[in-house]
Order: structure tokens, then C-alpha cells, then sequence
């Protein structure tokens, strides 16, 4: 079990590496750079769009607004440049 959450957490700190390469990278388009910022400060937001008490919905917004957001950005961003961020290592 614990092992299994050290593999999460390691995948999860991947993913936030790969969205902060994206965002400092110079080809990528000021759009998509907004969207991930967007997609940030939605997350560390303290209140919603929609109220957590309200039974699923609540919940679901934080669920579909962000995965949204980050898949926007990386439609955007051109092939390579994703390529390029993903093999980065820090």
C-alpha cells in the first residue's frame, strides 16, 4: 500500500513538472499558457463556481473545469513542444 502511494505521489509531482515546463516554455501559445494558469488558480481557489454542498454537482465542477482547461492548453500547444516538455527532466 505504501508503495502504491509513493508511485502516485511520484507521478503526480511528474505531471505538475511537466505543466511548469509548459507554462515557462517560449513556444507555447499565450492561450494555452492562460489556460493552464486558469486551470492553477481554479484548483487553489477557495470558493467554487459551484457550491461543494450541493450533492455531486459540487464535486463534479472541480472534476470537469480543470481536466477541460489543461486539455485545451495542450490542444493548443504544438506536438513538439509537448514532446520536448516531457522529456525534460528537472
Amino acid at each position: 500500500m505504501r508503495e502504491k502511494l509513493k508511485d502516485i505521489a511520484a507521478k503526480l509531482k511528474a505531471e505538475f513538472d511537466f505543466y511548469r515546463r509548459l507554462q515557462k516554455h517560449p513556444r507555447t501559445p499565450v492561450l494555452a499558457k492562460m489556460s493552464l494558469w486558469l486551470a492553477v488558480s481554479y484548483l487553489l481557489m477557495p470558493f467554487d463556481l459551484i457550491p461543494d454542498f450541493l450533492p455531486v454537482i459540487g464535486q463534479l465542477d472541480d472534476v470537469i473545469v480543470i481536466p477541460m482547461l489543461i486539455y485545451f492548453a495542450l490542444k493548443l500547444t504544438p506536438a513538439d513542444v509537448i514532446a520536448e516538455c516531457k522529456s525534460e527532466r528537472t
